[in-house]
């Protein structure tokens, strides 16, 4: 312990000497001009939040997020926690109970069932007919007030064969799963690959270095894992196989580093929706292309945070869309999380706003035009 503790005053960087990064948390001394922006412009959908997975089924800080939402003018909110089966119907209840005009629910692939976590050869998508089971879940599940499903990154980067190989993201097997979202009309929000630091070796040279030293399990890099581009040419092929399906990229489609690799994407795929959930961070970095993206990109964007997030960083997000402040913080964390910079808003017209926030949610999402309008009725004079 006192080796330890000498370590860390001689790496705290007074007086000039050794820092260590995971004390390095700079003050800037920028004066630059402060938008107090309380709450969105208009009314919002954010379609990417997970209530299962971070709330817990604890309805006190349900309640609390409500009233959250309620004064940020968040309409309603698009949880992707309902793995199909009991997981699908205990969100349902823990949601809908009391709030149902302000969610909608999807149904996530339950892949392994049960089989044994660790022995993939015991897990239910390697035994025959569970594409076909699975359409049937799900048409069940639309039944019940399914609005769409969510496949996790695990999809590619996690779920294995018997031979131990990684599941392939464009696998035939699961084609029918995908052509019946189609015919049920629901999307598919899908997270691929993770941000292009996390790939790269974990050394000086790494921009996110600080982040993955506290998240080595995040670290990507190496033979065991396929590369970014070899996930996302199979993705992409996913989407160009089934034209019928509205997909929709999580986080800027997992590239926002690059948004000219993005646009080739929209581009070429008419069925491919994106959300910024948690990459505001990248997207404010580059102010000038993300916003003429976005405006360019405007019928097929949606609004997302992987919240649900305190009060203080939803602010940052009405912050970097609505105003043209430059060099503030994207996180509520210090260090932030995502990156040690900050970020500068983008200031986005109001027809895109509206589009972004809510329109084209409407369009896409069922049970989401009802949902809005009603909240729209009752909060006409805010």
């Amino acid at each position: 312990m006192a080796a330890e503790t000498a370590e860390s005053n001689e790496l705290d960087g007074r007086n000039g000497g050794d820092l260590s990064l995971h004390r390095y948390n700079p003050k800037s001394q920028l004066k630059t001009k402060v938008t107090e922006v309380s709450r969105a412009a208009f009314p919002v959908v954010d379609v990417h939040t997970h209530f299962f997975y971070r709330l817990r089924m604890n309805r006190e800080a349900l309640e609390d997020f409500v009233a959250a939402m309620d004064c940020n003018r968040i309409a309603l909110c698009v949880s992707l926690d309902g793995k199909l089966g009991s997981q699908f119907q205990e969100q349902k209840e823990f949601l809908w109970k009391t709030h149902r005009d302000r969610f909608v629910l999807y149904a996530n692939v339950d892949w392994r069932c049960d089989g044994a976590t660790d022995d993939p050869s015991t897990w239910a998508c390697h035994r025959p007919g569970f594409a076909e089971r699975t359409v049937e879940q799900l048409r069940e599940a639309v039944k019940q007030g399914a609005s769409g499903l969510k496949l996790f990154k695990r999809f590619g980067l996690g779920h294995r064969n018997p031979d131990g190989s990684l599941v392939k993201i464009d696998d035939p097997r699961w084609d029918p799963i995908w052509a019946a979202c189609g015919e049920l009309q629901i999307p598919i929000i899908i997270h691929t690959a993770d941000p292009a630091a996390f790939f790269d070796p974990v050394d000086e040279r790494n921009e996110r270095w600080e982040e993955l030293s506290r998240h080595p399990d995040w670290s990507f890099h190496g033979e065991e894992f396929p590369s970014r581009e070899e996930l996302f040419e199979a993705r992409n092929r996913m989407i160009g196989k089934h034209p019928k399906t509205q997909f929709i990229g999580a986080h800027i489609a997992n590239s926002p580093e690059d948004l000219a690799l993005v646009s080739e994407w929209m581009e070429r795929y008419p069925n491919l929706w994106l959300e910024p959930a948690s990459r505001i961070n990248e997207l404010g970095r580059q102010p000038r292309a993300a916003r003429e993206f976005l405006i360019r990109y405007q019928d097929r964007i949606l609004f997302g945070t992987d919240g649900p997030w305190p009060k203080k960083r939803l602010k940052y997000y009405w912050r970097f869309f609505e105003t043209n402040d430059e060099a503030f913080p994207y996180s509520e964390k210090e260090p932030p999380p995502q990156g040690l910079w900050q970020i500068d808003g983008v200031d986005l017209p109001p027809q895109v706003l509206r589009k972004l926030y809510y329109e084209n949610a409407t369009k896409l999402i069922p049970g989401v035009r009802e949902r809005v309008e009603a909240f729209a009725a009752q909060h006409s004079s805010d």
